[in-house]
């Protein structure tokens, strides 16, 4: 199983989201072909009603404990309750790279 299974298990299993998108964006950085150290996170689940952003963060680096202290580098999180969600324009989109080295 990729990373990127093992987080969207994760998040589905503890979340129950409403709507849930990982991507890898690894590509869109200076790593070496095929990596799986850079994702983007779309959570929206009911359990985040109620919590505030920093919370809701905090409940997804719980769940990713084990990813987040191994190969991924980087997790861009946009949580939201379902309402947040209704009223939002969609997630940002994630900006260009900044530089660093690969391996």
């Amino acid at each position: 199983m990729t990373i990127q299974q093992n987080i969207e298990q994760k998040l589905n299993s503890e979340f129950e989201p409403v709507f849930l998108q990982v991507e890898n964006e690894s590509h869109m950085h200076n790593v070496p072909k095929d990596s799986e150290s850079h994702f983007k996170v779309v959570l929206v689940t009911t359990k985040f009603s109620g919590l505030n952003k920093v919370k809701q963060h905090q409940a997804v680096y719980k769940v990713l404990t084990e990813e987040l202290s191994g190969e991924v580098h980087a997790l861009a999180l946009h949580t939201y309750d379902p309402k947040a969600w209704a009223d939002s324009q969609g997630a940002p989109s994630s900006p260009n790279c900044m530089g660093g080295t690969g391996k």
